[in-house]
């Protein structure tokens, strides 16, 4: 996995993501409330951003920086966002990589269909616990 860390990328990224929203919502979104050129208002949480590959990624993850980190059993704290493309993604995202570890207790948000069976999936073949 790839950390988005250039403010151009991280915009590229936020602009591709708006257009795969779902076509339901009401009128386009609104800009956003801060000062796009302070990075550190975009990101008040802490977070990171990671991707498969750049700039045809295939899945995107956001998740605490690891310096942030307090408590490897705190799942609320632990928060993973996800959106992907194919769910070949996501398994490989949870299968292959250190961005997911069984040593962090973590939940996985996202929207997509299949991302509760998906996980399931990987975390049985993987002999892990999921809730």
């Amino acid at each position: 996995m790839q950390i988005l860390r250039c403010p151009a990328q991280l915009q590229l990224l936020e602009e591709t993501l708006r257009k795969s929203l779902p076509t339901t919502l009401p009128t386009p979104v609104s800009p956003p409330p801060w000062d796009p050129g302070d990075p550190a208002a975009r990101n008040p949480a802490s977070h990171e951003v990671l991707v498969d590959s750049w700039p045809h990624f295939g899945i995107v993850l956001t998740r605490l920086r690891p310096e942030e980190h307090r408590d490897p059993r705190d799942y609320y704290t632990n928060q993973l966002s996800v959106f992907y493309r194919d769910k070949g993604a996501l398994q490989a995202l949870m299968e292959g990589t250190e961005a997911v570890t069984p040593a962090r207790a973590f939940q996985i948000v996202g929207m997509q269909d299949g991302l509760d069976e998906a996980v399931q999936e990987v975390a049985t073949a993987r002999g892990l616990k999921v809730e």
